[in-house]
């Protein structure tokens, strides 16, 4: 996966509580053996008309929101089921971070396995957030993972928001260096060759292509 450092972009809001992965990824798009291309399919039920017609209130088909890197979120984003599909259709919609008051524990922890990094801020800044937003739809949002802070400056008389927030340090290095399970696994290459060779051979082994 890529590393992030810093995203920097206009936001995307999706102002409601409690969004679960069903509705991040509705369950008829879980038959696909692949992990990528599920990005049209994020939120999927809410985006789309029963005919496939975009629906012009939902803020991923607003033009103002049209290639946001950074999507804006109430409180417990992520919950119910543990689906790895969730964080894949919005890391392939094209997010990077999600800010919201608080995330599902399984949710943080998939977004993490595929670079997208999950900012848990105050719930007043973020409602700060949604505020700068809709009156600028093009104010940028900045998410600094290695200073593990949110930012936005102000517009017109409302205050800008400069927000801390808390993140376990291994997913934080991954995050950093873009390193996936296997990435890590491969990190210890050295480790599991000299294990392997050191291995009695009379016990199983995995055949080398």
């Amino acid at each position: 996966m890529q590393p992030v450092q810093t995203v920097t972009s206009h936001a995307c809001p999706i102002d409601a509580n409690d969004v679960d992965t069903d509705q991040i990824v509705p369950k008829q798009y879980l038959k696909r053996v692949e992990r990528t291309g599920f990005g049209p399919f994020a939120f999927a039920e809410w985006r789309y008309d029963e005919d496939g017609s975009p629906k012009p209130d939902f803020p991923m088909n607003d033009p103002a929101h049209e290639g946001a890197q950074v999507l804006v979120a109430g409180r417990n984003f992520g919950c119910g089921s543990s689906r790895e599909h969730a964080p894949w259709a919005l890391e392939d919609a094209g997010f990077r971070a999600i800010v919201a008051p608080s995330f599902a524990d399984i949710f943080r922890t998939n977004c993490g396995k595929v670079g997208v990094v999950c900012a848990p801020i105050d719930e007043r800044d973020v409602r700060r957030l949604f505020d700068l937003i809709a009156a600028d739809p093009a104010v940028p949002v900045t998410v600094d993972l290695r200073a593990q802070s949110v930012s936005a400056p102000g517009v017109g008389d409302l205050p800008g928001v400069e927000a801390g927030f808390d993140i376990d340090g291994h997913t934080k290095h991954c995050l950093l260096n873009g390193l996936d399970d296997i990435a890590l696994t491969l990190e210890r290459a050295d480790d599991i060759a000299a294990f392997e060779a050191s291995r009695p051979t009379w016990k199983p082994v995995v055949p080398t292509p």
